[in-house]
Parts: structure tokens; sequence; C-alpha cells
């Protein structure tokens, strides 16, 4: 028997998490000092309250778990004599995992009979929910850990996610995109298209100049690696910038008719504390990233 776990930096919300089943682990951000967890600090995410914020100069930052943390949710689920499947954003994206493995060998000589899984997304964001949607759904269907792990053996890296941001001072400020020159969208109306290819890493990829031609470069995009993506949700997120989104959207129903599973999707707020507001992205099952 096994519970499953994610992390609110896949997008997730509270209500979604309930449905499949998942235990949340909340990915703090900081505003003006205070730390912040996701649905615990609060319930209900307010998207366009915190990215008006970022519009109006709020720079918020981002920090990882202690393993003392990961302890705390773990644990009560070992005791109850479960395994845990472990469904999160890229390891190669920050040191926390670092301290989640320190908690897990502490917990494993206290719980040696326990089994701990991981599927690393190698994504973060839409690029993570869809595969934490689809996990959710094989864990609804009583597949086995083992289904569920060879599954994502083969799959993981067939959901890709491509996205720009509008203003990328808080890229620059993280420095967690490669390949891309700070500020160059701001001063030349440039923007960036991002990705996440298999090394979990974001990368900047190519730009495009202007709004629509940016917006049909996501689209063409979908059209060059698309993969039964009608036979999968097409998630669009955006980080308030709901109009941009629409257009996406309607592109893709042009183009393929409407019988896509469109989803809209919120940017949760510590991923969208280095992107920024009026940022657009799709994830799609794809033939490769």
């Amino acid at each position: 028997m096994f519970k499953i776990f994610t992390d609110t930096d896949t997008d997730i919300t509270l209500e979604v998490a309930e449905k499949y089943g998942y235990h949340l682990i909340s990915m703090p951000y900081v505003v003006n000092g205070e730390l912040i967890h996701p649905y615990k600090d609060f319930k209900i995410f307010e998207p366009h309250k915190y990215y008006e914020s970022l519009r109006k100069g709020v720079l918020p930052s981002t920090c990882g778990l202690s393993p003392e943390e990961y302890i705390a949710y773990f644990e009560p689920v070992f005791k109850e004599g479960y395994d845990i499947l472990y469904v999160h954003f890229s390891r190669a994206m920050t040191a926390t995992f670092d301290y989640m493995d320190m908690a897990l060998k502490q917990l494993k000589e206290k719980y040696p009979d326990r089994k701990f899984y991981e599927i690393d997304t190698k994504g973060i964001t839409i690029g993570s929910l869809n595969i934490v949607l689809e996990v959710g759904d094989m864990y609804l269907a009583k597949k086995s850990i083992e289904e569920i792990m060879a599954w994502a053996e083969k799959e993981v890296d067939k959901f890709a996610m491509y996205f720009y941001a509008e203003d990328l001072k808080f890229f620059a400020r993280s420095g967690r995109v490669k390949g891309i020159k700070a500020l160059m969208g701001n001063i030349f109306g440039i923007r960036p298209i991002i990705t996440m290819g298999s090394d979990g890493v974001m990368t900047n990829v190519g730009t495009a100049h202007g709004h629509l031609k940016t917006i049909k470069t996501l689209l063409a995009k979908v059209e060059e690696l698309g993969e039964d993506i009608d036979k999968h949700r097409i998630l669009i997120g955006h980080t308030d910038a709901l109009k941009s989104a629409t257009e996406l959207k309607d592109l893709l129903i042009k183009k393929y008719g409407d019988k896509l599973n469109i989803v809209f999707v919120d940017v949760n707020p510590t991923a969208g504390a280095h992107c920024g507001p009026d940022g657009v992205g799709i994830s799609f099952h794809a033939i490769h990233r």
C-alpha cells in the first residue's frame, strides 16, 4: 500500500490534491520578509492580487525546506505502514531535494521496511502538473506502484512545456534560466521562449517579437512536437494573463478543433516569483521534449 505526494510548485491546488488523494508539500516564498507557505497559510490562491503586487514592485524570493520539515511530512505516513510515491518538480532546479534525501536517510533507519519512490517530472508548474494529474488518474484507478513507475520511465520525457515571460527582471534576479540575457526583453521588446528539457533545467531556446507572434510561437511548438494531443490534457498556464492564454486556446481550437481537453492553470506563487506577471506557457504530450 502506498500514499501519493506532490508539491505546490507543480501548480496543483488544494482542491485538486484532495480529489486525487495527494498529500501536499508546501514550497514557500518570501514577501517583505514574511515566509508564506501556499495552502497552509492560505486555502485559496488569489492570482490577480498576487501578480498585481509584483507589477507594483514587490519582488518575492523563494527558499527550500529543511530536513526536519520533510520528516514532518513523511514520517506520519511511514508510521501508519504505508510506502510513499512523491511526484515532484525538477531536482535540477533546487538544493531542497538534498535536504529531502537527508531526511529520508534518517527515516529509513527508523522505518527500514518502508519504501520511498519518486518521480522527478523534470519540470515545474504546468510541465509538472500534467504528469501529476496522469499519475493521479492511475492512482484512482488502483494501478500498482510498479505500473505507475513503468509508465513514468517511458512518459515523463514526453510531456513538453514551453513558455514566455514578459518582464525578465524576475528571471534576472533568480538566475534560473540557462542562456538568457538579463533584461533583453524589457529593452528590445523581445520575449524569450523557454523550455525544460530532459535535464530538468529551464533553457532559453529562442525569441519572438511582438505579442501575437510570441503566442503563435508556442502554437508552432505544439505543431512541431505534439503527439496524441487529443488523448491528453493540454495545460495553458499563465501569470495573471488570461486574455493571452485565451488567445492561445483559440489558436489551438482553430488548428485542431474543439475536442481538445484544454485546461487553464494559474501559475503558483512560488514559481511565479521567478517568472513574474503576464507570462503564458503550454504543456502537451509530445514526441519528445
